[in-house]
């Protein structure tokens, strides 16, 4: 029993000194609320001017900072409108190099657009254009002036962004830490307060589990009606299967070594424990980049085992940043992988898309 008292014990003080922590922090919070809704107030009132556009702009977002799924929404949004409009990606870029607006070319990499952003161009720089920039209001028009043939943009993280009042604002929140849950920064991870999901045409629950009971979906809805009376639908991520992307074209095996960089990666982590035999999992903050040493460390732990006996298993996300010259060397002895994920709809994912596509037609002149 004392193995058992002492991991109690331990706990019970860890949830009193982030109880502690959270009293002391929530001055700031209070002050955060008070100047993010002075600046909402400014912009609902017209004090702080947002600029509307005759192209339809859809707006992926969230109200908590990390990782709600929108990558995935937005390539779930290129899937479903690409083969009828012209499509154009608009992306802050987060910590790219470069800066100010800029449009993707072959000779762009995660280091020079941002790592999300270079993902969707390496997936459809054949059917889209993918642009990043920090001002949106200067970016779209310089977007529109490159591309005169574009017929929709769709501005990624962009929910707090106001300067550009989108046609169709979906706002993402996640499953297992939902924003009606969640307090302000610095006490919690919301970037404002729930009443700003008021300002969504839509809201997703994302990263649900397989099996989502009525009782669950109809409590989830209920806590989200206090904030917004908007159309909540629900999705999960669906794994495909492992791709090789080294030089080594060795087989892919059960025992894993997971390697990522993304926010909220116990979900992915659950999934390979699941799916596969995982070894160690080599966790890194969101956006980071992996460098030369991380990979010596990588690979130590690779040849611990028997040749051929492991692989390495990483995100599609990090796989672009993985994929580059100065690593290139490393890479091309070891057999790597990494899994691609997709949006999936619970229930009522047509309903969903007809929403996205009754807006989007709505446009097209009779």
């Amino acid at each position: 029993m004392q193995p058992f008292r002492i991991f109690t014990r331990g706990r019970q003080n860890y949830t009193l000194l982030m109880s502690v922590l959270r009293f002391l922090l929530f001055p700031f919070a209070a002050l955060y609320d008070v100047i993010t809704a002075v600046r909402n107030r400014l912009y609902d009132r017209g004090y702080k001017p947002s600029v509307r556009f005759d192209v339809p702009v859809i707006s992926v977002g969230n109200l908590a900072v990390g990782g709600t799924g929108k990558t995935p929404m937005v390539e779930h949004l290129i899937r479903l409108l690409a083969p009828e409009f012209q499509i154009a990606t608009l992306s802050r870029g987060y910590g790219r190099k470069s800066k100010g607006f800029r449009i993707a070319n072959e000779h762009d990499s995660a280091a020079t657009i941002g790592d999300e952003p270079f993902q969707i161009y390496k997936k459809f720089h054949e059917q889209i254009h993918v642009t990043v920039g920090e001002d949106r209001a200067y970016a779209i028009p310089m977007l529109l002036q490159e591309h005169d043939d574009t017929t929709a943009i769709i501005m990624d993280d962009a929910y707090q962004h106001r300067s550009v009042v989108p046609g169709l604002s979906i706002l993402l929140t996640e499953h297992q830490n939902p924003f009606y849950n969640d307090f302000l920064l610095p006490v919690g991870r919301l970037r404002e307060a729930k009443a700003g999901a008021d300002r969504a045409d839509v809201i997703v629950v994302t990263k649900c589990p397989d099996h989502l009971s009525d009782d669950e979906v109809m409590e989830i809805e209920n806590h989200i009606r206090h904030y917004s009376v908007k159309p909540v639908f629900f999705s999960k991520i669906r794994y495909a299967e492992p791709v090789s992307f080294g030089d080594l074209n060795a087989p892919f095996t059960k025992q894993v070594i997971l390697v990522s960089a993304i926010a909220n990666s116990h979900i992915l982590e659950a999934h390979v424990r699941k799916s596969y035999s995982l070894i160690r999992h080599f966790s890194f903050r969101d956006h980071y980049v992996i460098t030369a040493c991380d990979m010596n460390d990588i690979t130590a732990a690779v040849k611990k085992h028997p040749a051929g006996d492991v692989c390495i298993l990483t995100t599609e996300k990090d796989m672009v940043k993985l994929n580059r010259s100065e690593l290139r060397e490393q890479i091309s002895q070891l057999a790597i992988f990494y899994l691609p994920i997709e949006t999936e709809f619970i229930r009522n994912g047509k309903d969903f898309d007809t929403l996205v596509l009754s807006f989007m037609r709505s446009f097209k002149p009779d």
